[in-house]
């Protein structure tokens, strides 16, 4: 077993880290203060090809991994610019046109995502379905050479920045009475689609949206994959999500042990850094070991994703692990700071945020922790 990383990704961790230094902290922090988009970095990244980079070369990616796209990810949050969208439009929208959808579905939409022109977001979230995906209501039912789709979906990220959501919605019920889902390539400005501004108080660059979806009516060819096949094809959307979220609390967590141990090196009090106090050291030190925990794992999950091994399992770990320690680096870095912790120059309020929600979201903890203990501890379902 050798843990050495190959020179690409050192490479590829220098290269990224190059662009998404040039904007740093102070910029994201600024852009989630107003509530505005990344876009200048984002179209930077796409201008290296980051964007896209485990996109298939034919269509204009990068041909890589989601090794090295959960790598892109770690690296623009270690530099203070943790970009939510890389997670939906990048690996779950990616993800699942490059291996379900048609190749006129492939042709139109992977180049513009690779390049970072265009964006797709992903709407699977209802109000009334929680965790539960079986008990989604939006409906797409054939109309002639159409779909009509009817719903609700709740708390979609980027609607604002997005060319397209991709939907999943119900098409049938199972035999054993589950919901039979497929998913539809829906643009953003067709007609019947109303996208409201779901108010937050987490500092985000990112908005959140319920999106109305009322008679919507979609052609046959923006179905992706077959019909009903929807829930194998949102799953394989939904492990790189999380392995991706898990890179990207990663990245934040680093960032933030660095903020906080330069200001525990450098803050003096009583004559002496604040560092030298065993109180102030244990707790970054602690975040250090949980984050390269965190780290291990993501790798390990991104390497199994990449050669079609199972992967649920490592993917749900590394998002919980991940979570965790980002946050608890974050939550050390905000309490060395003092009353600067929460003082908008140093920027770690926003990033405070964005990792807790990553908390609860795309799937909240307690969910991982019922996953781990009836698929890998063998216990008996507990909901």
């Amino acid at each position: 077993m050798d843990f050495t990383e190959p020179a690409e990704h050192t490479a590829l961790r220098a290269a990224v880290a190059g662009i998404a230094g040039t904007f740093g902290g102070e910029y994201y922090a600024a852009k989630a203060e107003a509530r505005e988009p990344t876009t200048e970095l984002w179209q930077a990244l796409g201008r290296g090809g980051y964007i896209g980079i485990n996109l298939p070369e034919e269509h204009g990616g990068g041909g890589a991994g989601l090794a090295e796209l959960a790598i892109v990810c770690e690296e623009v949050a270690g530099a203070g610019c943790p970009l939510l969208l890389l997670l939906v439009s990048s690996a779950i929208s990616g993800e699942v046109i490059a291996r379900f959808g048609s190749d006129a579905q492939r042709k139109t939409w992977l180049p513009a995502l690779a390049s970072g022109e265009r964006k797709i977001v992903f709407a699977i979230t209802e109000p009334d379905a929680g965790s539960n995906t079986h008990r989604l209501a939006t409906t797409a039912t054939p109309s002639g050479d159409d779909f009509v789709l009817r719903g609700q979906k709740y708390y979609i990220s980027g609607v604002d920045e997005a060319d397209a959501i991709l939907v999943v919605a119900r098409t049938g019920t199972t035999e054993a009475g589950c919901a039979e889902l497929s998913l539809f390539l829906v643009d953003t400005d067709i007609p019947g689609l109303l996208a409201q501004r779901l108010p937050v108080s987490v500092l985000l660059p990112e908005k959140q949206f319920t999106v109305f979806l009322d008679e919507v009516r979609v052609p046959r060819d923006r179905l992706v994959g077959v019909l009903g096949d929807g829930f194998q094809q949102a799953f394989h959307g939904l492990n790189p999500e999380r392995i991706t979220g898990a890179a990207l609390c990663v990245g934040a967590g680093r960032y933030a042990l660095r903020k906080g141990a330069d200001y525990a090196r450098s803050r003096t009090v009583w004559n002496v850094p604040i560092g030298a106090h065993q109180g102030v050291a244990h707790s970054l030190a602690e975040a250090k070991i949980a984050l390269e925990q965190a780290a291990l794992l993501t790798a390990k999950a991104a390497w199994l994703h990449d050669r079609e091994l199972p992967a649920g399992e490592a993917a749900n770990m590394a998002k919980y692990a991940a979570a965790e320690a980002g946050l608890a680096a974050v939550d050390a870095a905000i309490q060395i700071h003092g009353g600067n912790g929460v003082a908008t120059e140093y920027g770690l309020i926003p990033l405070w945020g964005l990792v807790r929600l990553l908390r609860i979201a795309p799937v909240n903890r307690e969910m991982i922790l019922n996953y781990v203990a009836q698929h890998s501890l063998g216990l008996p379902r507990s909901y």
